[in-house]
């Protein structure tokens, strides 16, 4: 059993931003060498999110819409010191975190499966560790 661990790092340029990383999680997939086993992605920060989904312009500007809408209040006790309240709390309902096959030194997704992060308090630069557990 092999392990290989790498980080990818992510920029953001607005505010609440969903962007594709699956060839750069792909490209540390290829980089470990292992063939079967399982990736994990986890994002080090609690403003942001990952998600797996199809990468479809439309549903990009939805999922965008639906989370400005779906978690702005003006009455967040939080906003009074960082004016992000909402960031966390939907990074708390939404995962940061992932867990996808790997067959065959691929990512076993699904035809319109896509590793997209979620930022929810850009612009930022964000950092996702990558572990593969598996065998060469």
């Amino acid at each position: 059993m092999e392990i290989y661990s790498s980080r990818i790092h992510v920029e953001s340029e607005g505010r609440v931003e969903l962007r594709d990383v699956t060839g750069q999680v792909q490209a540390k997939l290829r980089e470990s060498g292992i063939r079967d086993g399982v990736l994990f992605l986890f994002s080090l920060h609690t403003t942001n999110s990952l998600i797996l989904n199809e990468d479809e312009p439309g549903l990009v500007q939805d999922v965008e819409r639906w989370v400005k809408e779906a978690f702005s209040r003006p009455d967040y006790r939080h906003d009074r010191i960082d004016r992000n309240a909402a960031a966390h709390i939907a990074a708390s309902i939404i995962r940061n975190a992932l867990v996808l096959p790997v067959e065959n030194g691929e990512l076993a997704l699904g035809t319109w499966q896509r590793i997209l992060h979620l930022e929810l308090d850009g612009p930022r630069r964000r950092t996702l560790v990558v572990k593969v557990v598996g065998v060469k």
